[in-house]
Order: structure tokens, then sequence, then C-alpha cells
């Protein structure tokens, strides 16, 4: 491709060739499904903290979040707000209760109190959404790839699950880990180097930039009151607080409950605590996380804001491609300012950033997706004498198994916009049924699994009827909402949602029990 040199090729290449054999070295000597998948619990918790951020922030994240300072502003900062202190809360009251015994995901706890029933109902939450979306993420980050690397969509697809596979194949969770760590430092060096890289070119260079950006409001970032044009009524509160765009009550309350789901009761991210040896190490890993996780969406979001300030004084040298499902169409600056605007090698280091991101997310779906069908089903209905090299067998069998698909939902993605708008909706509309769990799990008496599935089953009903796909397409003699919620307060509502029927089912079971006795 024209945009690439021979030793922008190279860096590459050489990237993939050592992540793979670093991977592979790390998940040497894999035994049983303990060493497959918590990582013989021998792993620092440092190598654990800053797998975590790693494994959240996804290529989308990578390029996404540069978009959004530049087609606004750094508001986004106000939800990074709660996912720190989201992290502070699960270090302290849900970590002891990860590393209280063995588990090998949180869905172990709901069958400690409600059943193997409730245990599968979440396995099959978190297996549906991560599969979706997961397997959109590879499609859709496959895009700016093609435009960077000049493959066709479907190769990239295929070229990197396959290339994530190997490792986590051979070496599970412990080969993600330590892949996820070293991926991390290089997409933190890769935004690291941007920031020096653009004040650089102008000859104000930090000053000039920096005021330039804050003048044109690029800089701006937080929304605390209601707009002051008009009256204030109750009807202008609550769309501020509602609605797009983020202000800071919606991060506080709405980010913090969001990141208490995906990081507390999805298996994605409770993979990574659970490999810790101990609770003081759990904490550990959790709160290098919160250091962390600030700082890096920092770093991203005032590359999007200089690069604005870029391309006010030179002009783009490739037009910005049409939006489509899950890419607005500044996401493509970041790409664009790589491909056009920095020397040789560099260039590679760059994008070398954006591919670390997109396997690192890759891998993390296969490792995850591969111990929740392992252990919290088949271990259950396959009898128990079978061997641990069965269960090992069985494990690397299903990452093969995932890793397809992943490839055939990303291919799909392709072909039938339905499912790529649904694989984004789909986690935010389950994500609140999972917490909901989870807390019934560790603050509830044990007792019957059947209000705690109805309650999941309600929770993700009601998130799809409010759901933006849904609301859209009502005809318009129906009822509609109010407002346009916004995404960050979906899981906060699928949890009420989930909370309020469970309560009441088990009230109506309590009743039903002692009028049976009576």
């Amino acid at each position: 491709m024209k945009y690439l040199s021979f030793a922008d090729w190279s860096v590459i290449l050489f990237y993939l060739l050592g992540i793979i054999l670093l991977g592979v070295w790390f998940g040497k000597d894999q035994r049983n499904t303990r060493d497959y998948f918590l990582g013989s619990k021998n792993i620092p918790w440092w190598g654990i903290g800053l797998s975590i951020v790693a494994a959240e922030t996804s290529a989308l994240t990578i390029i996404g979040v540069p978009g959004m300072a530049y087609g606004g502003n750094l508001a986004f900062l106000q939800l990074i707000i709660g996912y720190v202190i989201a992290r502070i809360i699960l270090a302290i009251v849900m970590v002891p209760h990860y590393l209280r015994g063995e588990i090998y995901s949180p869905y172990q706890l709901f069958a400690n109190a409600f059943g193997p029933s409730t245990r599968r109902t979440a396995g099959a939450f978190f297996l549906l959404s991560e599969t979706l979306a997961a397997g959109v993420r590879v499609y859709v980050v496959c895009i700016p790839i093609q435009l960077m690397l000049g493959i066709e969509v479907l190769p990239a697809i295929v070229s990197f699950v396959v290339l994530s596979l190997l490792y986590t194949y051979v070496g599970g969770v412990k080969a993600v880990i330590w892949t996820d760590a070293a991926q991390f430092c290089l997409f933190v060096a890769g935004g690291i180097f941007t920031l020096w890289y653009i004040p650089h070119i102008f000859d104000g260079g930090l000053k000039a930039v920096w005021n330039t950006a804050f003048d044109s409001g690029k800089l701006h970032w937080l929304n605390l009151f209601p707009p002051s044009d008009g009256p204030l009524t109750v009807f202008k509160v609550l769309k501020f607080l509602l609605e797009d765009p983020i202000n800071i009550w919606m991060g506080i309350i709405g980010g913090t409950v969001m990141v208490m789901s995906s990081h507390g009761a999805e298996q994605l991210i409770v993979q990574r605590v659970l490999a810790c040896n101990t609770v003081a190490e759990g904490r550990k890993a959790l709160a290098l996380s919160a250091i962390v996780i600030f700082p890096l969406f920092l770093i991203f979001l005032l590359i999007g804001a200089m690069l604005w300030v870029f391309y006010q004084k030179y002009p783009m040298q490739i037009g910005l491609p049409e939006p489509r499902p899950g890419l607005q169409q500044f996401d493509y600056i970041y790409p664009i300012f790589m491909l056009t605007a920095v020397p040789p090698v560099l260039k590679g280091f760059l994008i070398v950033a954006i591919l670390s991101a997109a396997m690192s997310s890759v891998s993390s779906a296969l490792t995850s997706l591969a111990s929740v069908s392992t252990m919290d089903f088949v271990k259950g209905f396959i009898s128990k004498s079978r061997s641990e090299e069965f269960f090992l067998r069985f494990s690397k069998v299903s990452t093969v198994f995932w890793a397809l698909a992943l490839i055939y939902v990303a291919y799909l993605s392709r072909q039938v916009t339905f499912v790529l708008d649904a694989a984004f909706k789909l986690r935010g509309l389950t994500s609140g049924a999972l917490l909901g769990g989870l807390l019934l799990s560790v603050f509830w008496k044990k007792g019957p699994g059947f209000p705690v599935i109805v309650g999941m089953l309600c929770s993700l009903a009601v998130m799809i009827c409010i759901s933006p796909m849904v609301q859209a397409n009502l005809p318009s003699s129906w009822p509609h909402l109010a407002f346009k919620i916004a995404f960050p307060w979906y899981t906060l509502t699928g949890c009420a949602v989930m909370l309020l029927i469970a309560s009441a089912m088990r009230l109506l079971v309590s009743a039903k029990t002692v009028n049976d006795g009576l």
C-alpha cells in the first residue's frame, strides 16, 4: 500500500510474530483447567492489573475516543470517574467473595446461593452477549484496519481471530494476561508518542496547540448543570440527566453501576481477578487498573483535541469515509493521521498500537467464553469421573469453537445490518440482569433460583422494550419514551428492574410455600 513503507511492514510483522511467541512461551506447560483458566494462580498482581485495562480497551476505544474529542470535547472523562469508583467498590466488596475457595467464574456464586439453574442462566446471558459483542468488535475494527493496511475486511477478520487464537489455544489465560500486559504498554506508548509528536509539528509547540484547543472549547470536560437557557423545569432536569451528552451525574452514578457489572459480573474481566492468589493481590490488581484507567482515557481524548487543532492548519490527505453502524465518521481521524502525517517506522509503531488493542480484545473474549462454556456448563453435565486431561482438551476445543463463532458473527455483521445493531445494544441490555443476580447471590439468603431467573428474564425484556433500536421502530400510535436514555443508565435501569421483579417473585414463592404448609 502506498502509505506504508517496507520498514512499516517490518515493524507490523515483527510485532505479530513477537506477540504470538510471547504468548506461547508464557502459556507453556498447561496440565489442567486450573492452569488453563486460572493461570495456576501464580501471575503477579501488576500483570493482572494491566491485563484488566487492556481487556476493556479495544481497538475501537483507541480510535473512537480521539474521535469523540475531535468532534466534541473531553466530556467523556466524566464517565471515567465512575469507572474508577466502581473498581474501588468491587475491590472492597466483591474480591473476598471471588477468592473464597477456588471458583472459575462469577456465575458459580449464583449456583452457591440459588442452585445450578441460575448459574447456567447467567452463563447463557454472558455467552450470548459476549459472542455477539466480540464478533461485531472484530468486524468493526477491521474497517479502519482495511484503510490502514489495504487488505479486505474478510481476510482481516480471519487473520486477527486466528492470530489471537494461536497463543490463546496453547497458553490459556496465562498467555492472554501476559500478552495483554505487553499490548497495554504498546498502545499507551503509541498514545504518549502522539501527544508529543503533534505539538512538535507546530512552531509554538505544546503551548500553541493547547491554547487553540482551549479557546475552541475542545478541553471542556464538566457538565454539572442543565443549560441555562429558559426556565428550569423537572422535564428539563430529567432530560439533562438521562440523555446525551454525558454529564457528571451520569458518569458518577451510571458509569459506576455500569462498570460494577462489566468488571464484577462479566467473565471477560472477572476471570483475571480470579487468577489472583489472594484477596490482597486481587484488590491490588483492581486498584492498579483504577489508577491507570483515568490517565489512559485522558491521553486519547487529548489526542483527539490535538488532532482537531492539527487539521485546522493542515489539509486532510484522505477523505473521511461515510459513517457505519458502530463507527462514526470522526473515528477515522486517528487512523488517517497515522497513515498520512507520521514518518515511516513510527507509522508502523502507531499501527501496531491499534493492532495490539484489537488482538487483546479477541484473545480476552476467547478465553472467557471457553471458560464459561467448559466450567459452568459442560463440567456440570458430564460425569465428574472424567479426567482433567479430558476437560483440558475440551477447553482447547471450545476455544477453537468460539474463534469460529466470532468469525461467523463478524462475517454476518458485514452482511446483515440488524445483527450489527443488535450486537452493539445487547451487552447493555443484559448487564443489569447480571449485576442484579450477582448482588442477590452475595447479599440474599440462599433460596430457590426461580425468582432470580424470572427477574433476569424480565429485566432483559424491559431493556429490549426501551432500547433505542426498538423505540425507533415502534408504530407512531404506540407509546414512546419521553427521553432517549443514554447508554450509561442502561445497567442501572436493568438492575433495578431485576431486583424489583426478583424480590416480588420471592415474596410470592414464600407466600405460596406458607399457604401450602397450612
